[in-house]
């Protein structure tokens, strides 16, 4: 008996059978190339002109080949296709299809997610994609989403990753009437047809807030110090020692002779060492571990450790034969008792000032090769940190900057100068991205000219600085370099543990300027500067990276201000209020907020949330709050600033923080938060009148006034807080 003809109409023929895929996707290849094609298992896309240079060599092609089932793989194949070429024929019309094209990154995880799922379906007993559930979807997202501990304990349940698990299913269902190979069932809906997003949590768990959280002080501010003593202390030493062990490298490639160079000429290289003082070259500890095994140095030998392959190519021959040794042992010896041996690099190390200022050390111990090599990657790392702490750079936008990225400083005054590097926009942009540009500050214009010498003289224009760019490896490396020995000997402040990303870096580079404006980042850098050289950027490229990195600050400093204006408010009510001569204005504000309030409550008790009516009535007060050192300034009416005013700029649409007199201006403000800089100006000024002669009078009046007006302004802020406290008491 035959078996019964399966009822599901499928297609004989893929649509997108024989096509050729790169110009299907809209990828430019050169013009002796073709493929991949649609047919083949492996989609290689490595000679693609544009890609992005983050990816790594096995995002850069998409392999179907761990898909066992043939007919899976062929609607996998379908999917990813359909994915990449939205405007197909076959796709287009298609309902619930995407209308965006997905870029390579992106269908490289799908792949990988639906490898992981049509691996889970084989092992449930599933042969057939017509027979998958709705359990079989729900159970599989369970299986990825948690984790489990040694124990069986859940220890992690990620709404991420369930959603990740669900895009597979809920992506197959969306496209089934695309495949001709296997596909889901016609009546089967995945998660009731939810989004991924949506009933994975996912998007409860981000609330519209971003996810990637900011390093924690305790991370950063080492962090950044040992970046920052790495490229302004220790670059110039070690590009030095690289470019002294790259000559080296080639003297020794030009060596063809393989013939003893005669006795003579060891003697006379000898004897250039005992003159100079110079010790032999040291052999690597496992150089010196692996010829004691192979038998060719006894234990308690002189010479165990000197590297004669090193003298030998000092001499002119490429290699140390061991039967030349006998006639020359009793010189090496001599040499070796009055000189002694040492590691090849960095043998007379100049003294640099510790990190921590307790003095000074030399800048390194000697170093064998490979060490030298680890030191040159750790210093490569401080710079790819430092862009990514200091101008907020995607790890996408790092792996696009090249040799000659740099270009000339712009005097835009005297002793002051714009500094700029052009290099690529990726994100949310077509393959090959668009031209950009990035205004940095000076720190970070060393640090790529930094990174362009330790690629060397060889190094064409257009060459990648940042290839790889940096990862959690390279990060993890540099780390215990700090932790270690080496960096404890040069006074660097040991790194806590904590993921440290370019996401991380960015964020908290965004927090610092939108919460701190007027403080310091870590290592005396100006987060004032900082702000000023981001928003300089946004003026030059609007349309830029660096206008997104504006943007999420900006956004930022909403939260802040509100908060802040919040919690003024609160200590209103609780009899805290604000003083200087900006606080009448503010003070009306607060009873008017407490007025509607009342009438809120009376109208509809039940629907007034008091926080949230509070934040309403107080947002458009809050776009005005502009931190300075020692006062709050509500920036409502520019021709009432008294900054602006003394700088003849009346129409300007930011105060000058760097002019302002908190004590004369209307427009400000003090509050307890205040406190310790008033203190703190009027010990200062206490302390300087005390160290003034008699006849500098005009300097002690010019003191004495500035005290004067700190204890005016300290006595009216502790009035504030003894009213509060009295109305505590009743």
């Amino acid at each position: 008996m035959m078996p019964p003809l399966d009822p599901r109409t499928r297609r004989v023929v893929s649509p997108f059978a024989g096509t050729e895929l790169c110009p299907l996707f809209g990828f430019a290849l050169p013009l002796d190339v073709t493929g991949p094609y649609f047919d083949e298992d492996r989609w290689p896309f490595d000679a693609v002109i544009g890609l992005p240079a983050y990816l790594r060599p096995n995002q850069r092609a998409l392999d179907f080949t761990p898909i066992v089932n043939r007919e899976w793989r062929l609607t996998a194949k379908e999917y990813i296709a359909a994915l990449m070429a939205p405007r197909h024929d076959a796709v287009r019309d298609l309902a619930h299809a995407e209308r965006t094209v997905q870029t390579l990154t992106t269908c490289h995880g799908k792949l990988s997610e639906l490898i992981r799922w049509f691996k889970w379906l084989t092992e449930q007993g599933i042969t057939d994609l017509d027979q998958v559930t709705n359990y079989h979807c729900t159970a599989y997202v369970d299986f990825r989403a948690v984790k489990l501990g040694d124990g069986g304990e859940v220890v992690a349940d990620s709404p991420s990753t369930r959603a990740v698990a669900m895009g597979a299913a809920i992506g197959l269902a969306q496209y089934k009437e695309l495949f001709s190979g296997q596909k889901l069932r016609d009546d089967l809906h995945p998660f009731d047809g939810a989004s991924a997003a949506g009933a994975s949590g996912r998007s409860a768990e981000l609330g519209g807030a971003n996810k990637v959280q900011p390093l924690a002080s305790e991370v950063q501010q080492p962090l950044l110090a040992a970046v920052l003593y790495m490229i302004q202390t220790m670059a110039p030493h070690i590009l030095r020692e690289a470019e002294a062990k790259r000559k080296r490298q080639a003297a020794d490639r030009r060596i063809t002779a393989t013939t003893h160079p005669g006795h003579g000429a060891f003697l006379r290289t000898l004897e250039r060492r005992v003159e100079s003082g110079e010790p032999l070259e040291l052999m690597t500890p496992a150089a010196v571990k692996d010829a004691r095994v192979r038998g060719l140095r006894e234990e308690n030998d002189l010479l165990a450790a000197v590297s004669l392959s090193a003298l030998a190519r000092e001499c002119g021959t490429r290699q140390f034969r061991g039967d030349w040794l006998p006639d020359l042992r009793a010189d090496l010896e001599r040499t070796v008792a009055l000189v002694g041996v040492c590691a090849p690099y960095g043998r007379h190390a100049a003294e640099v000032e510790r990190a921590d200022g307790q003095g000074h050390v030399a800048w390194t111990e000697p170093l064998f090769s490979n060490e030298l090599k680890f030191l040159v990657g750790y210093l490569a790392t401080a710079c790819g940190l430092a862009l990514a702490a200091l101008a907020g750079m995607r790890h996408c936008e790092l792996g696009e900057l090249i040799v000659g990225c740099r270009q000339p400083p712009q005097e835009t005054a005297p002793g002051l100068f714009r500094y700029r590097l052009t290099c690529k926009l990726i994100k949310g942009q077509p393959l090959g991205g668009v031209r950009d540009e990035w205004v940095v500050s000076r720190e970070v214009y060393e640090a790529i000219e930094v990174v362009e010498q330790l690629l060397g003289p060889a190094a064409a224009p257009g060459t990648s600085l940042f290839h790889p760019v940096f990862c959690d490896t390279t990060y993890q490396n540099f780390r215990t370099w700090v932790n270690g020995s080496a960096g404890q000997r040069l006074g660097l402040a040991p790194i806590p543990e904590g993921a440290v990303t370019p996401r991380a870096l960015r964020r908290t580079l965004a927090v610092e300027i939108a919460y701190r404006p007027g403080g310091l980042l870590a290592a005396k850098l100006q987060l004032k500067h900082l702000s000023v050289v981001t928003t300089e950027g946004y003026a030059a490229r609007p349309g830029g990276a660096q206008a997104k990195f504006l943007a999420e600050i900006n956004e930022l400093e909403e939260e802040r201000n509100i908060g802040i204006l919040t919690d003024v408010y609160r200590d209103y009510q609780r009899g805290i209020i604000p003083s200087g001569p900006g606080a009448r204005d503010l003070i009306s504000l607060f009873t008017s907020v407490d007025g509607r309030l009342h009438e809120l409550s009376e109208l509809a008790p039940q629907l007034v949330d008091n926080d949230l009516e509070v934040v309403s009535m107080l947002s458009a007060r809050a776009r005005t709050l502009h931190l300075g050192t020692a006062n709050y300034c509500w920036f409502i009416d520019p021709a009432k600033a008294l900054c602006l005013r003394l700088a003849g700029t009346p129409d300007a649409d930011r105060p000058l923080a760097g002019m302002c007199d908190s004590v004369r201006c209307p427009q400000a403000t003090h509050h307890p938060c205040h406190r310790p800089v008033w203190e703190e100006s009027r010990q200062t000024a206490k302390v300087f009148i005390g160290s003034l002669s008699r006849r500098q009078k005009t300097e002690r009046a010019r003191l004495e006034v500035s005290v004067a007006r700190a204890e005016r302004v300290l006595a009216e802020i502790n009035q504030a807080a003894a009213g509060a406290a009295g109305k505590d008491t009743i």
